[in-house]
């Protein structure tokens, strides 16, 4: 997922309050950047960032967004004042997060999105395949965050069991007509050169065609990952 001060401005308000679960209004939205370069590629975009996600990835840079029981800062009004300010210069709208798919409402967002005449994109770890299937045909691209070979997954995410997940979720966005790209962040702490290459062989096998390597960074991080960071680069001569 991408940080949440990555670009643009982020807008913050009060939240909806009593909406139902199944409404876009009903929407946990930690933070809005109203114009980004980088969360879609090739796209102009404003990114919704939405509270939760049950992993706890070593390199995690959105900290703040993993406990659902914060409560959002920014309502799904907001996103569309935004969007009908935007028409013609917005490509997409990205959700992102957090884990984005962890919210029912997410479906009735993005077709609020599709039907203002904007693309829909999604950043996801693949942690709720039901309710991935539930929005996958509302996508027109999808950023899927793929963090390691199977047997590393724990060490990775703390969540062995999120493995068969995200790559139940991989299947699923590979029998699909979306636009998909594979993520993995490189945490050299531990992924080794051949776990990574055995990933791409996994992948490659797989049918995915578009994977891209990214190379961990401390923005956002713990101080203790930093420093654990900087004292293996040390020894090691990593980047």
């Amino acid at each position: 997922m991408s940080a949440v001060s990555t670009a643009g401005v982020l807008v913050a308000g009060s939240p909806a309050l009593g909406a139902p679960a199944t409404d876009a209004d009903g929407l946990q939205i930690a933070g809005l950047v109203a114009l980004s370069t980088c969360d879609w590629p090739g796209k102009l975009v404003a990114t919704v960032f939405l509270q939760g996600c049950p992993l706890a990835c070593t390199y995690c840079h959105n900290p703040g967004l993993l406990d659902p029981r914060t409560p959002g800062t920014v309502t799904w009004q907001q996103v569309r004042d935004l969007l009908a300010r935007r028409h013609g210069l917005l490509d997409g709208v990205v959700f992102s997060g957090g884990e984005p798919t962890r919210q029912a409402g997410l479906a009735a967002a993005m077709r609020e999105v599709s039907a203002a005449g904007y693309g829909v994109g999604l950043h996801t770890a693949g942690v709720y395949p039901k309710r991935f299937a539930e929005v996958l045909d509302l996508c027109d691209w999808i950023g899927l965050d793929i963090k390691a070979p199977e047997q590393l997954y724990g060490a990775v995410t703390g969540v062995a069991a999120a493995a068969a997940k995200a790559f139940a979720c991989l299947r699923l966005a590979l029998g699909a007509s979306v636009d998909l790209q594979v993520r993995t962040t490189v945490d050299p702490m531990v992924l080794a050169p051949a776990d990574v290459a055995e990933l791409m062989r996994t992948l490659a096998a797989l049918g995915v065609r578009n994977h891209v390597l990214q190379t961990v960074r401390t923005e956002g991080t713990t101080a203790d990952f930093t420093a654990r960071l900087e004292a293996f680069r040390a020894l090691s001569g990593a980047n």
